[in-house]
């Protein structure tokens, strides 16, 4: 590193602090980093560098410097750092106190997304001289476990699943700490204690947030034991993490911490906070049960409150922020009826002739239902279509029924050599609409929508089992047939022939969804999330499978912040124009502007029972309102949302949910046994 490069990143940070526009520091710093922090061994030169940069950073605008900060923190706090110069240990210890200032007041006014607020919090407690901030390096933003340190043999414990969202606390909070140990002298966390005044995470958590703001009233002493300081951390993000559901979830997560865990080699029970940092101060074993320990057979997370920390396959976070359990309606089906929680009437079911599909008398799990739905409208009106598979060796079938009255309009039709997997409309330029349906084989049938007669017989291939279906308007009047395997070959198509005539997916990922979203200036992308989690936006029109044409992507800050891996892909028509929403196995939801790739609004938080393999679908209802219907695949509950409100339903089914699709203003659920409409406004 040289002194010419340090003194270019000082003048840009010193314009952004003038100006007020971002000069692009933030690049020359990230290179930079990598000379003063390698592998987890900090240079020799950091410290002289060091206080020069914290100097410049303090006078950023506070959401300038929010990654500044947290850097910092992995470099004051890294295991492999040689001890401080002599010469230099005045000037380094003064830039920690201006570096703790400055990073209290990002904390404080710039609102960072809930993961990276718990890294700036712990980054303040690092400044503040604390040991419990070297936690950084082991808290990994999206994954659910945790290892561990045994402070007295040094053996590794792992819990593969230990960051779930509890409803009630698993514990008692930490005792209080010793007011005796309050620091002297000025700091900034009496500001950072009033911000947790008016926190609440509920009743049931206010003794952790009184432990917090005791902790930040006092200082941060050195002395402080670590879980009440990590009830300071947890506090920090309830306060200020965003969006706010995002930023209680977590902070409920974090305050796991506070709890203890028990060596499996030495079979000692020690405080979670001891086993997360490099010979801890003060570290003793507990006398009393382990609140979290783990098992040497399976490696599993086991505690007192088994519900907390042991996870079934369902979320058992509380819906927060804007979708509250008081926003909340709650519906039930009794036999043909939807009944509200008063037991009054909301509206008639319409059962679309079950006896077209088996029914499943075997285990859960089993193939037998609906695999898949869409609608098509034609002039005589809306038709409802169904696939499944039927009868000895799953053979596939069709069925079509007049959405208005339930009638079976078409079907059960046969032909096809395998379950039905996906389903789209093909609206042509002719005036004809087609139906196209993908089964596991990789079968691609076509159906002529109003005869329902094959224009193309389903055919088997070797590119994977059908995943995902839509169309793609093109603005030469055409519009194709996308199709998405789980060997991740995407291929646009002939409707009239279903032969490929261009290629998407130059990456080659195994694809799980698939949806047409429109954008302005009447262009058309093809949004697809793949089995890692990510989301692709592709623009049909541009030939080059590599050439993203009109597509923008989503933002992967906003993704990874969120712990967001996607799973499900659908638009959103709104009053403001298309959006996307992406739902992943946790129950989030979340919607972006499909032109800029930004986040819009707070999404929709997990609830009980929301996690798993999501299906989801979205419409415009009749009177204007937007409205997005969301469950999980083998679950029994739906909840309904309008974004524009924040308002949310939930119905409870006593049918198993597979797949979903809206029709006028009913949401239809394809399940175990067939077909239901719901009506989603009271009747």
């Amino acid at each position: 590193m040289t002194a010419e490069e340090v003194q270019v990143l000082l003048e840009h940070m010193a314009s952004t602090a003038v100006t007020g526009a971002d000069v692009d520091w933030r690049q020359t710093w990230t290179y930079m980093t990598d000379d003063l922090l390698a592998d987890g061994t900090v240079s020799n030169s950091a410290y002289a560098v060091l206080p020069h940069l914290v100097e410049a950073a303090a006078e950023l605008p506070p959401e300038q410097s929010v990654d500044f900060w947290v850097d910092m923190g992995f470099i004051v706090t890294a295991e492999d750092r040689p001890p401080v110069p002599a010469d230099l240990e005045a000037g380094f210890s003064a830039a920690l106190r201006l570096a703790e200032q400055a990073a209290a007041r990002s904390f404080l006014d710039a609102g960072a997304p809930a993961k990276v607020c718990g890294q700036l919090a712990l980054s303040c407690v690092a400044f503040a001289g604390h040991h419990i901030g070297a936690a950084l390096w082991d808290l990994e933003p999206g994954e659910s476990y945790l290892q561990l340190v045994c402070p007295e043999c040094g053996n590794d414990t792992e819990i593969l699943k230990f960051f779930v969202d509890p409803v009630h606390p698993p514990f008692e909070a930490p005792e209080l700490p010793d007011p005796d140990r309050a620091r002297q002298g000025q700091h900034p966390w009496g500001e950072i204690a009033d911000a947790l005044q008016a926190e609440t995470l509920g009743q049931e958590w206010q003794p952790f947030l009184r432990v917090a703001r005791e902790v930040a009233a006092a200082g941060v002493p050195v002395g402080t034991p670590g879980p009440a300081v990590l009830c300071l951390v947890a506090g920090m993000v309830a306060a200020k993490g965003t969006p706010q559901w995002a930023g209680s979830e977590w902070a409920r997560q974090l305050a796991l911490l506070t709890g203890h865990f028990r060596c499996w080699n030495c079979e000692q029970s020690w405080t979670i906070a001891d086993g997360l940092v490099e010979n801890p101060a003060g570290a003793h074993p507990q006398s009393g049960p382990a609140r979290a320990s783990t098992d040497a057979a399976d490696n599993s997370a086991t505690t007192a409150q088994p519900t907390a920390l042991e996870p079934t396959g369902e979320a058992t976070g509380k819906a927060t922020a804007d979708v509250t359990s008081e926003a909340t309606t709650r519906l039930r089906q009794d036999r043909n009826a939807l009944l509200a929680a008063d037991g009054t009437p909301w509206g008639r079911m319409t059962a679309f002739s079950d006896s077209a599909f088996p029914v499943s008398d075997s285990a859960p799990g089993s193939s037998s239902g609906v695999d898949s739905l869409t609608v098509v409208s034609l002039a005589g009106g809306t038709t409802l279509v169904a696939g499944a598979g039927a009868g000895a060796g799953d053979k596939g079938v069709v069925c079509l029924w007049d959405a208005a009255d339930g009638r079976l309009v078409h079907g059960p039709l046969a032909g096809h050599p395998d379950r039905v997997r996906a389903l789209t409309a093909l609206p042509l330029a002719d005036g004809r609409v087609l139906l196209a349906s993908g089964g596991d084989s990789g079968a691609i049938g076509l159906w002529d929508a109003v005869t329902g007669r094959p224009v193309r017989e389903p055919v088997a291939n070797w590119l994977g089992e059908m995943t995902g279906m839509c169309t793609a308007p093109l603005a030469d009047g055409r519009t194709l047939l996308v199709t998405a395997t789980s060997r991740g070959a995407v291929r646009l198509r002939d409707p009239a022939t279903g032969e490929p005539v261009g290629r998407l997916n130059p990456s080659g990922r195994p694809i799980r969804s698939l949806a047409t979203v429109p954008v302005a200036g009447g262009r058309t992308m093809i949004a697809a999330a793949d089995t890692q989690g990510g989301v692709h936006m592709w623009d049909p029109a541009v030939d080059d499978p590599w050439d993203p044409g009109a597509a923008v992507q989503l933002k992967d800050r906003a993704l990874s912040d969120g712990g967001h891996r996607v799973a499900v892909v659908t638009a959103v028509p709104t009053p403001d124009g298309p959006l996307l929403a992406t739902a992943d196995d946790r129950g989030v939801v979340m919607l972006w502007d499909p032109a800029t790739g930004t986040p819009v609004g707070e999404g929709l938080s997990p609830a009980t029972g929301t996690a798993g393999p999501p299906v989801m679908t979205a419409a415009a209802l009749h009177d204007g309102r937007t409205v997005l219907v969301t469950g999980t695949k083998r679950g029994h509950d739906l909840r309904i949302w309008e974004p524009a409100t924040g308002a949310v339903r939930q119905i409870s089914l006593e049918v198993t949910i597979t797949c979903l699709a809206i029709a006028g203003s009913d949401v239809i659920v394809g399940h175990d046994r067939g077909v239901l409409g719901l009506p989603l406004t009271r009747q």
